[in-house]
């Protein structure tokens, strides 16, 4: 075969991956427009739908809640217990009715992740691993209690983190607890259509 009839052989094989790769291409566009368009559908359908007065509601009570802990976390000197205590309020006032956010998740959640997170400071130290160690075994503990509560996990990596001593059980974790849980049940019984808990125990 002559060069000239290599060249054009050539030629056909780059015009025909060319066809094949814009076919492709233009397949794979259309097909990742309709996943998408299908998983906003799913979204939608999924996610918790709030109106006006709720959501208004709830960035009041949150308001109030979180001011009063971040004034108690600058208080205690344990200022990044704020962070897991915010996101205690985004389920006690965003998701009232949530399993996660009912008192005994609230108080027995926190109060497991400050514990262990204690112990593991007094024997362990502060080491990247023993805060792996720390929310790990809150996790566990939790899950065996039925006291699941997500910040409970964030409670023990700030008391790794701040080398907490006991002081840090009872404030700011129990007592912050206590007050987000007071004033959820203060506010959502006070507000029309609300009502806090679902259960106690």
């Amino acid at each position: 075969m002559s060069n000239i009839n290599r060249f054009k052989v050539l030629l056909e094989k780059l015009s025909l991956l060319r066809k094949l790769h814009k076919t492709f291409t233009l397949r794979g566009y259309k097909r990742f427009r309709v996943y998408l368009r299908n998983s906003q559908k799913r979204g939608i359908a999924y996610q918790p739908h709030f109106s006006y007065p709720q959501t208004l509601l709830s960035w009041f009570g949150s308001f109030v809640g979180i001011s009063i802990l971040a004034y108690l976390s600058v208080y205690t000197h344990y200022p990044m217990i704020a962070a897991p205590m915010g996101a205690t309020a985004v389920l006690v006032f965003g998701t009232p009715s949530s399993p996660l956010a009912q008192p005994r998740n609230v108080l027995g959640g926190n109060f497991l992740g400050a514990s262990i997170s204690i112990l593991c400071v007094r024997f362990f130290g502060t080491a990247p691993w023993v805060m792996a160690l720390a929310v790990a075994t809150t996790i566990k503990l939790m899950k065996l209690t039925r006291t699941l509560h997500p910040p409970g996990g964030a409670v023990a990596l700030v008391g790794v983190m701040s080398h907490a001593s006991w002081q840090f059980l009872f404030t700011p974790v129990l007592a912050g607890s206590i007050i987000t849980v007071f004033w959820t049940f203060v506010f959502n019984n006070l507000a029309p259509g609300r009502t806090y808990p679902k259960h106690w125990l």
